[in-house]
């Protein structure tokens, strides 16, 4: 019993850190472009060895 005493806040502290985080990174403008983030994975920058 005591261990949920130490457990319970620790879990609600992660999530709101967690929380916080995502709203300052939204703030921040992260999640703006993913469409682009989606196709940069498929461009080729290094060019072919001959």
């Amino acid at each position: 019993m005591s261990g949920l005493l130490i457990l319970i806040p620790v879990a609600l502290g992660l999530g709101l850190l967690g929380l916080i985080t995502f709203f300052w990174a939204m703030q921040q403008g992260q999640f703006e472009d993913l469409d682009g983030a989606a196709q940069r994975v498929l461009i080729d920058d290094e060019e072919p060895e001959e």
